[in-house]
């Protein structure tokens, strides 16, 4: 059905009016794709319309539910594309058939009429994400793209309203995407230097260990945590109760045993079993006496002293007394205040390659403004179990500065090779997908 080849004004602005009521109206989108392709006809006099969104058609005039397979719904949907590659369908224009390729024309010539019209459907931002292909048997007048623009003006927006879509991308090369992500991956190629974290302590440098010396019960901490001593001092006092008795006992058995020698040396003159007692009796006196002195040996270890100048260190007298030790259990550390170094214990998980001397920057959990600037020294080839229950490497830093106070902890960041961007960003991430999938 074609329309009259004019109308007055009156008539047209009245039709606008209408149609654009109806777009206001619709309450879903299929309602209003229907207005979209066969409510302006009666303005345009077209054979038939097709609405494209997203390079998709949605609807076609006469067509309740258009067929993606359909001869005339691929013609324009390729038709589209091409143009759109050409960047054509962001006016409202002409569509010329020499822009699109034989196939199109070839297609065009046998299901659509000769005069097309584009008019294309904007969002907000001014974007195309849509469009009505018009066409019709006679050539196209100004005054009705000037028409056609303002009614898809309405539509867009109506469309919008109804359905919020993003802007339709164009199907060519995005070069500034392509740039931006070739940008990404050259930075992914960075060399940086490799680093991780790890909990540290600082403890003392080349400090003197006090064991226990025997077995026994710690009576007293004479000193308490972190305090100077001088060489000679006393440290530890052990329970000598026992030793005291013991001492006592091997003292008096020694008197006996050498009572008994001097009186069989007295009748050895005159008799010969006498004699004859003599050297074991000797023996048992020689025996006696490494006993007394053994005692005596034992009772002096009650008393433990510092064997060099120093801070005592340790976590807590009050935990010690009482409490029966073994013969070279730790009790303590004698360490120079002023002589510390730092130990690391660094997860299996984080393990990476370490240069020789690699720098290491130390913040304390009391002060985590302030690093301390250290130079690893020593790291261990195997790994130990913490007293948290994991596994970790054993390493060992050298202060470059004045050391902080031994026995405060903090969080350890040890620098190793310079490796790629993408290295240091993704290597956890891709060690625990590998250890997920198991390969």
């Amino acid at each position: 059905m074609n329309a009259p080849a004019s109308f007055s004004v009156e008539r047209v602005f009245a039709r606008f009016l209408d149609i654009e009521r109806q777009i206001r109206a619709a309450k879903k989108v299929e309602e209003l794709a229907y207005i979209l392709v066969n409510d302006s006809q009666t303005l345009f006099g077209f054979r038939h319309a097709a609405l494209i969104i997203d390079g998709k058609v949605r609807a076609i005039t006469g067509v309740t539910q258009p067929s993606p397979q359909a001869p005339f719904v691929a013609f324009i949907e390729r038709a589209c594309d091409q143009l759109l590659q050409q960047q054509k369908l962001d006016q409202c224009a002409i569509v010329e058939a020499a822009s699109l390729d034989q196939q199109c024309r070839n297609d065009w010539q046998a299901l659509s009429a000769p005069e097309a019209l584009w008019s294309p459907l904007k969002d907000r931002q001014g974007c195309t994400f849509g469009g009505i292909w018009y066409a019709r048997e006679r050539p196209w007048q100004d005054a009705e793209k000037v028409l056609a623009d303002q009614l898809a003006n309405a539509y867009s927006h109506a469309w919008l309203a109804l359905e919020q879509r993003r802007p339709w991308r164009r199907g060519g090369i995005r070069w500034p995407v392509v740039i931006a992500a070739l940008a990404v991956l050259a930075c992914m190629f960075i060399p940086v230097k490799q680093s991780v974290l790890a909990p540290a302590e600082v403890v003392p440098l080349q400090g003197r260990v006090v064991a226990a010396p025997l077995d026994g019960v710690v009576q007293e901490f004479v000193v308490q945590p972190n305090q100077a001593v001088h060489q000679g001092d006393l440290l530890v006092r052990f329970d000598a109760t026992t030793l005291r008795a013991q001492a006592d006992v091997a003292e008096r058995a020694l008197d006996v045993a050498e009572a008994e020698y001097r009186a069989n040396a007295q009748r050895a003159f005159q008799d010969a079993d006498s004699k004859a007692k003599l050297d074991l009796l000797a023996a048992q006196v020689a025996q006696k006496r490494a006993e007394r002195d053994y005692a005596r040996e034992l009772l002096s270890r009650a008393e433990v002293r510092a064997e060099r100048d120093g801070i005592a260190v340790f976590a807590d007298a009050e935990r010690w007394t009482g409490k029966p030790v073994r013969t070279g259990e730790r009790l303590l550390e004698l360490a120079d205040p002023q002589q510390a170094e730092l130990k690391i214990e660094l997860d299996v998980g984080d393990a990476i390659g370490f240069a020789s001397q690699a720098p290491v920057t130390l913040f304390l959990d009391s002060d985590p403004l302030t690093p301390h600037q250290a130079i690893l020294e020593r790291a261990a080839y195997e790994s130990e179990q913490t007293p948290s229950g994991n596994l970790a490497y054993r390493l060992d830093a050298r202060f470059t500065d004045a050391p902080p106070r031994i026995g405060l902890r903090g969080t350890a960041k040890v620098y190793g090779e310079n490796v790629p961007l993408a290295v240091y960003l993704f290597r956890r991430p891709l060690a625990a997908i590998r250890k997920a999938i198991g390969v």
